[in-house]
């Protein structure tokens, strides 16, 4: 195939996986109006149109589809066998993206990822915020981050992070005014500051266990954020009762600066588990963080 083919296809995948020109010329490292030239190239070419465009958005047709759905995985596992060859090198090297929540990017992979970047110089890892639950294959991440319960079946795990509990608290001035609840069921007349989920399309719902029943109890306030560390300020600052890593709420618990209730309701969760598909094995880069992630009793 010519190389001008090449290229071409590699255009188009830009768009048709970013669902924008702007996003997908700044990935790519051209300009828009060049980008946009070569796909519409592609289309005269294959004579079929493969994007639909609107001042707002960019779809895929039906034709467009087949093409990303053929050629993408193709594409990957090129990218993947090049990499692959960064073990003939006397370092491991290459760039490892990971999709993981807010709370287990600052607690689980950071405390690991900044004893292990200085030893590996060649190695870039990128970050990216997500509290969805995100198809890793189709947005070309490396690998992501969950909660023991939600790993998918046909995806490698390794366990990188303790069990952990979640603690409901609030300010002291908060408990001023309002009555400590002593059951769950008892947050319904609480204002409660919920963090929004998109894999769940709204508010996610508080969970707690009694005698081995769970119980799941949807609370009602005046805020809710996507980022867990906002949802504890704002409960720092007396508007709510909120739902957070036990973790991040001991060092305020400590110095009186928060209150906890509930306690003997709440129940430990599976710990963080990094998860990957099988064709991430081979990328010694990759081994490396891997090991590095795992977690030891």
């Amino acid at each position: 195939m010519p190389r001008a083919n090449v290229n071409d296809l590699m255009a188009f995948l830009a768009v048709a996986r970013e669902r924008s020109f702007t996003r997908a010329a700044a990935k790519v490292g051209v300009s828009q109006s060049a980008l946009s030239h070569t796909v519409h190239q592609l289309e005269a070419r294959l004579g079929v149109r493969l994007l639909t465009r609107t001042t707002r958005a960019v779809g895929l047709t039906e034709a467009g589809e087949r093409l990303l759905k053929g050629i993408g995985p193709h594409f990957d596992e090129i990218d993947s066998q090049i990499e692959a060859l960064s073990e003939l090198r006397d370092r491991p090297a290459g760039k490892i993206r990971i999709t993981a929540a807010d709370y287990a990017i600052n607690h689980v992979l950071w405390p690991k990822l900044r004893k292990f970047l200085p030893n590996y110089p060649d190695i870039k890892v990128e970050l990216m915020l997500d509290n969805g639950l995100t198809d890793i294959v189709t947005q070309r991440y490396d690998a992501g981050v969950r909660m023991g319960e939600q790993l998918a079946k046909d995806m490698i795990s390794v366990r990188i992070g303790p069990d952990f509990r979640f603690a409901v608290v609030g300010s002291k001035f908060y408990f001023k005014n309002h009555p400590e609840p002593t059951r769950p069921q008892d947050l319904v007349r609480h204002t409660c500051i919920n963090v929004h989920l998109p894999t769940y399309g709204g508010p996610w719902a508080w969970e707690f266990e009694e005698n081995g029943r769970e119980i799941k109890i949807r609370v009602d306030g005046q805020l809710v954020f996507n980022n867990i560390h906002n949802v504890l300020e704002a409960a720092l600052d007396g508007l709510g009762l909120a739902y957070v890593p036990e973790e991040i709420a001991v060092p305020h618990l400590a110095k009186g600066r928060l209150q906890r209730v509930l306690e003997e309701w709440s129940p430990y969760w599976a710990g963080y588990h990094l998860y990957y598909p099988s064709r991430r094995q081979s990328s010694p880069a990759f081994v490396a963080l891997v090991e590095a992630l795992r977690h030891r009793e």
